[in-house]
């Protein structure tokens, strides 16, 4: 599988991208969903910067997404490709979960609801679109 995806990267094949999307939707929906769980029960759980700066989590997953990217940019490999995936749905996960705030600077409930229950929903549908391919990659990188 390993000489499978250089070769799909080099001829620029299809096919690549939606067991790509894999790793991504997973790592997403176990982030998002966790950081829902999470900040349900620990409401006021924050890391102390300063007395004055409270940063949201939401900002860690825009700097988990620039790691993905700038290790896109200098990784090709086919367990890099698979790993830097991995990464960047665990920034999206932390990025989306606060998207309410992103678009209404408040996190009313039913406005939240309605949000998350979209986002898993569009998680879930890329998930269901990108299994087989991604198993079966999985199972040709694993052990990493």
């Amino acid at each position: 599988m390993r000489i499978a995806i250089t070769q799909k990267v080099l001829n620029k094949e299809s096919g690549l991208y939606v067991s790509l999307i894999f790793p991504i939707s997973v790592a997403f929906l176990l982030t998002f969903i966790g950081a829902r769980i999470f900040s349900h029960l620990y409401p006021n759980f924050y890391i102390p910067w300063s007395q004055t700066i409270r940063v949201h989590h939401y900002a860690y997953g825009f700097f988990v997404l620039a790691a993905s990217g700038y290790f896109a940019l200098i990784f090709s490999g086919p367990k890099a490709k698979y790993l830097i995936s991995l990464l960047h749905g665990f920034g999206l996960g932390l990025a989306f979960d606060e998207f309410g705030i992103w678009l209404k600077l408040s996190d009313s409930d039913p406005a939240r609801w309605s949000y998350d229950g979209f986002l898993i929903m569009v998680g879930l549908f890329l998930f269901v679109i990108s299994v087989k391919p991604g198993l079966k990659m999985l199972k040709i990188l694993w052990p990493f």
